[in-house]
């Protein structure tokens, strides 16, 4: 593809940085990045052309406007560079302080990032990124991040609107951006001893500042829609860090007896998680036992397990950005009691139901509508809270992708039509009372004929947990013969 570099006057060039008053750090050595289909090893990235793709539809979606997508910058702690899902998603590129305009009149794009030769090699970035940036991104214009302000006061002459995400950006383990926000606004937007607003929000006021004479437009929600449905190298990637979780929870109910500290637990299913090539854990591992099953999201790892405890464990990884979410449950003794049972039977042959009602062109109330229907064959009601959520939802939780809680503009709730290439969670989730509960949670993606369950492999029938358990785990081998 030819390169096609913007004109720049050489006056706005020196005040290229200055326009927009904006404080664009540099790449330092944050280890090794793997921007796109150059770089990243097989079975771990999308083609460049499906990031191609997805800037044309968003072209669709402004019209004449221009997107101005902000890279994450370089983090202040010592911890690995990751880029923020949205930036990803539209190219590829793990680069701190880069900047993505999609403009829609020219039907072209243009990236911003400065890296030399050296900050490449201290990075692990191979220097194909450096030397031939427009081949290596598959980007139209690839220049300079002084570039940026120059380039926008152009694009302003002749476009009055501009499109960036209001939503704070989605960096690792941020559940949502919905959500983010949500806490973002509590703890610290509207915190009197406070105030700040987010990098995004920043952002905005500094478009609107620069550009008075523009419209700056919110594009989260395009972007949420065009992230709903997975590309077949999206499922690929989902499926591989599904399957990473199934072997760490394998590990964990190996490794699960009496005596065995959360900590511990935890700390096992990272290591395997990493061990095979996760990036990250996609959020803070949960693990419920005794009196913390009221609490859905408890991951304080303050307990010592007991022979009586039923223990909840949901937990998943991120791989190559995107993420998994499964839950499994089990008795810490190895042995379920007819209380443990009765229940975990029960949650196990709904989500049979469900898994089976899941196909395209059915609605999420149609599969709630099967749930019902086996509830009532059972002598039981569909509107005892434990099965009201699953009587209309048909066991459906949330969507899953570049965020554990993928947000989705245009979901119609229950009355979702399933289309392929949506991947949610099938998540059943019955608390019992304070000391026990059952969850029941796997990664789903709409299939051309039915479903896959991404996190296949995991035992889910009582007879299976109990002979897993017999099995000497990982933590009692580290303890000697």
């Amino acid at each position: 593809m030819k390169t096609r570099r913007i004109d720049l006057f050489p006056a706005a060039v020196a005040v290229g940085a200055l326009v927009l008053g904006l404080t664009i750090q540099g790449c330092g050595s944050t280890g090794p990045l793997y921007p796109s289909e150059s770089y990243l090893p097989a079975g771990t990235r999308s083609p460049l052309s499906e990031y191609a793709l997805r800037r044309q539809r968003l072209m669709e979606q402004i019209g004449d406007g221009a997107a101005v997508i902000a890279g994450a910058t370089e983090p202040v702690a010592s911890v690995q560079f990751r880029q923020n899902n949205d930036f990803f998603y539209f190219t590829g590129v793990e680069v701190p302080g880069a900047f993505l305009v999609v403009d829609g009149a020219a039907r072209e794009s243009a990236l911003f990032f400065d890296l030399s030769e050296k900050e490449a090699r201290g990075a692990g970035i191979p220097l194909e990124l450096v030397r031939d940036p427009v081949a290596a991104t598959g980007v139209e214009r690839v220049v300079s991040v002084e570039g940026f302000a120059p380039y926008l006061t152009k694009l302003n002459a002749g476009s009055a609107q501009f499109y960036t995400p209001h939503f704070p950006q989605e960096l690792t383990r941020i559940v949502s951006a919905t959500e983010e926000q949500a806490t973002w606004k509590r703890t610290v937007t509207e915190n009197p001893w406070d105030g700040r607003q987010t990098r995004q929000q920043r952002f905005v006021a500094r478009l609107r500042e620069k550009f008075p004479q523009a419209e700056v437009r919110d594009c989260s929600r395009m972007i949420w829609d065009l992230r709903k449905i997975k590309s077949e190298a999206e499922v690929a990637l989902i499926r591989r860090a599904a399957q990473i979780a199934v072997d760490a929870h394998l590990a964990v109910i190996r490794s699960t007896k009496a005596g065995i500290h959360e900590q511990e637990l935890a700390a096992l299913f990272d290591f395997i998680c990493h061990k095979e090539g996760a990036h990250e854990l996609a959020y803070a591992t949960i693990l419920m036992a005794g009196p913390h099953h009221p609490f859905g999201h408890y991951h304080r790892y303050d307990r010592t397990l007991e022979s009586q405890d039923f223990l909840i464990l949901d937990a998943g990884p991120n791989y190559a950005y995107y993420n998994a979410d499964v839950s499994t449950s089990f008795p810490v003794s190895g042995v379920f009691s007819a209380r443990h049972r009765e229940l975990y039977e029960l949650a196990e042959e709904i989500h049979q139901v469900c898994l089976a009602g899941y196909r395209p062109g059915r609605t999420l109330r149609d599969v709630g509508a099967d749930v019902a229907a086996y509830l009532v064959a059972h002598g039981l009601d569909p509107e005892d809270q434990r099965f009201r959520s699953m009587a209309i939802w048909g066991g459906y939780n949330h969507p899953i992708g570049m965020a554990t809680h993928d947000v989705m503009a245009s979901m119609t709730g229950p009355d979702e039509v399933l289309r392929p290439g949506f991947v949610f969670a099938c998540d059943i989730n019955m608390p019992q009372d304070e000391d026990f509960g059952v969850r029941i949670e796997d990664t789903v993606v709409i299939t051309e004929d039915g479903c896959e369950v991404l996190s296949a492999g995991l035992p889910r029938t009582v007879a299976a947990i109990e002979q897993l358990m017999k099995q000497r785990g990982l933590l009692q081998r580290m303890d000697g013969p």
